[in-house]
């Protein structure tokens, strides 16, 4: 099995399987290596849906799974814990009427009746995490009353920029995703600052659960 790891950021990439296997890579920084048996690529894609999915369909040509692992923030969901994202959304695509935003199926015509907007991911080997809903858009959520809206409105519970991305770039190249996501921060006013000072601990346990759910594999 070849497995596409994804994340954003360096400090997310790097966490997982520390120090393991051999640098490449142009367009993206890659890292190749072999663990349990498996083959990976550990790819930094940068921020935001555009850079997630260019790097999913760039690099997943000979993946068998596609993997987004890194950080997130919470819509209600507990701080300081590493989740198994079961299904995933984008909430930023749909259609604007007025006075209400739409949300459809990304990459679906947006118009008509909204049908069903997630994306499953593959079915939980048994890792043991708390299962969510995740939220991704081109926006970092520090609004308490954004957050509130995307939790009541889409059931989310966990908000990011690009599993949603990874998640409708596996469907169209027809190949099955996780992501595990850990918590930097609650979505408000103090988002940016807690996200730094959490990243590398949060960082570290997504990681952790990327490194066991490969060995589960």
């Amino acid at each position: 099995m070849h497995i596409l790891l994804l994340a954003a950021l360096a400090e997310e990439a790097d966490a997982c399987f520390s120090s393991e296997g051999t640098r490449d890579g142009d367009m993206f920084a890659v890292r190749r290596l072999a663990a349990h048996g498996r083959q990976l690529t550990i790819a930094t894609t940068g921020l935001g849906k555009v850079n997630a999915a260019l790097a999913a369909g760039a690099l997943g040509a000979e993946a068998d799974l596609l993997l987004m692992i890194g950080t997130c923030g919470a819509l209600g969901a507990e701080a300081g814990h590493a989740y198994w994202i079961a299904e995933a959304v984008q909430h930023d695509y749909g259609a604007v009427h007025p006075g209400a935003f739409r949300r459809y199926g990304a990459g679906e015509w947006p118009v008509g009746e909204p049908g069903e907007a997630y994306f499953s991911a593959i079915v939980d080997p048994g890792l043991g995490l708390a299962h969510a809903r995740i939220a991704s858009g081109d926006s970092f959520i520090a609004c308490p009353d954004a957050a509130r809206d995307l939790a009541a409105t889409l059931g989310a519970s966990l908000v990011d920029m690009e599993v949603g991305a990874v998640a409708q770039a596996a469907a169209r190249l027809g190949l099955p995703w996780a992501a595990i996501k850990s918590v930097t921060d609650g979505a408000n006013e103090d988002s940016s600052a807690d996200f730094h000072t959490n990243l590398a601990r949060a960082a570290g346990l997504a990681a952790h659960g990327a490194e066991r759910l490969v060995a589960m594999l």
